[in-house]
């Protein structure tokens, strides 16, 4: 039986956490996509003004994966909730309780700390992620539709 521990991510981890992201990027079939660097990832995990965290998943003395998370907050509940930004196992650790154990890990973390709600998004052709969530009883919010704004769009709203 393998031995699965969650931990927090330490600033020795930000190269291995930018591997992870990269490779989360190639499965999500965006593999030109991430610009971050180490530097980027060292400032906004671990800065005193840091508001991103991390967490990774060892199995024996091997990483497997990690989660990236951020605090929301729910103006109608009036309470924090914790959004999951990221999560990725290796494909060759997956279907050994890693990506169970970072979601139970969080989901815990937001009851200790009073959260409202646990939420993340998923591609809608990620139909393996999506099963597994559903069998941990999580819900498609099917009627919300994201937007973002980004890079010129974003410049060019902001200085209107």
């Amino acid at each position: 039986m393998s031995n699965i521990s969650i931990r927090a991510a330490t600033p020795t981890d930000v190269s291995r956490i930018l591997e992870l992201i990269t490779a989360l990027a190639i499965y999500e079939k965006e593999p030109d996509a991430v610009i971050a660097t180490e530097h980027d990832l060292h400032t906004a995990l671990f800065a005193d003004s840091a508001r991103v965290h991390a967490v990774l998943c060892d199995i024996d003395d091997t990483n497997v994966g990690f989660a990236l998370y951020f605090y929301n907050f729910s103006t109608w509940r009036g309470k924090h909730g914790i959004f999951l930004e990221d999560l990725f196992v290796e494909p060759e650790h997956r279907g050994k309780g890693a990506g169970l154990a970072l979601l139970k890990h969080l989901a815990q973390k937001a009851v200790v700390e009073g959260c409202e709600r646990f939420e993340w998004n998923v591609l809608d052709w990620n139909t393996p992620s999506i099963q597994f969530y559903e069998s941990v009883g999580a819900v498609a919010m099917s009627e919300w539709i994201g937007y973002r704004l980004s890079g010129e769009a974003l410049t060019d709203f902001a200085s209107r």
